[in-house]
């Protein structure tokens, strides 16, 4: 079956030093773009992460410091991946809760100020475990009968996971072929940020999904203790997140002008 699109989907894969959103860096990123008419492109980038790759790491996906080292930094790359998935839809395999949130940090790191949570993002792994509860390896194997040849390459992940995303849809009926309503099935608990540190409530508002505060409007306890809004700036939390804490505090005082 092949995929219904209004628009480009950019299917895509990050090799990183790490699983910390907010301190770790990409070292290879790999784009399937798909567009309507089922024409396709590919690109593959390794990335100095100007950081140290650890040996536990390395030893995953096989790119060490030496390897990356004359390579371009994500800043230098940010405008080409920018350019490739500018007004497109997304998918990857546990990229709503990795891969979307580490490239929305570097991009931000890049002074690219594009908000991701503005596109579909199809989750390949979410529509998976809901189905099968499998790894990607596994995934592979079950829907496209095949060996994933190169787990954890970058350019192979990305390949099979659109192949896997075909497969599911001639498998399961009641799978919709429409980037939309897949985006909405594989998506995770509903938050504002993308590392899950702001909830949205059934009223659409945001809450503090972490700590003392959790459960609690953001805009109450920002107004209730100013204090905690710029110590929530000062901490170790993702670029992302801060940005939203932001957006809410300054429609917060918009509303009042």
């Amino acid at each position: 079956m092949q995929l219904q699109l209004k628009k480009p989907i950019c299917f895509f894969d990050l090799e990183t030093t790490g699983i910390n959103i907010a301190k770790d860096r990409i070292v290879e990123i790999a784009v399937l773009k798909v567009f309507p008419n089922g024409n396709k492109e590919s690109f593959v980038w390794k990335v100095n992460p100007t950081i140290p790759i650890p040996a536990v790491t390395s030893a995953i996906h096989g790119i060490t410091d030496e390897m990356v080292a004359n390579e371009p930094t994500f800043k230098e790359l940010a405008p080409k991946v920018f350019a490739l998935i500018k007004d497109c839809d997304l998918g990857g395999y546990n990229s709503n809760r990795f891969d979307i949130p580490l490239l929305a940090e570097e991009l931000l790191r890049a002074e690219i100020d594009y908000d991701l949570k503005k596109a579909a993002s199809v989750d390949v792994q979410t529509i998976f475990h809901k189905k099968e509860k499998r790894t990607l390896e596994a995934a592979y194997k079950f829907y496209c009968d095949e060996e994933l040849l190169n787990a954890h390459s970058a350019a192979a992940d990305t390949n099979a996971t659109y192949e896997v995303l075909k497969a599911q849809l001639d498998r399961y009926e009641d799978l919709e072929n429409d980037v939309t309503a897949l985006a909405t099935y594989s998506a995770h608990n509903r938050f504002a940020d993308f590392a899950g540190y702001i909830g949205v409530n059934k009223e659409g508002q945001e809450t503090f999904a972490f700590g003392k505060h959790k459960g609690t409007l953001v805009e109450v306890v920002l107004e209730k203790e100013p204090g905690y809004f710029g110590w929530l700036l000062n901490a170790d939390f993702p670029l992302y997140t801060k940005k939203v804490l932001t957006r809410i505090k300054l429609s917060k005082l918009n509303n009042k002008l």
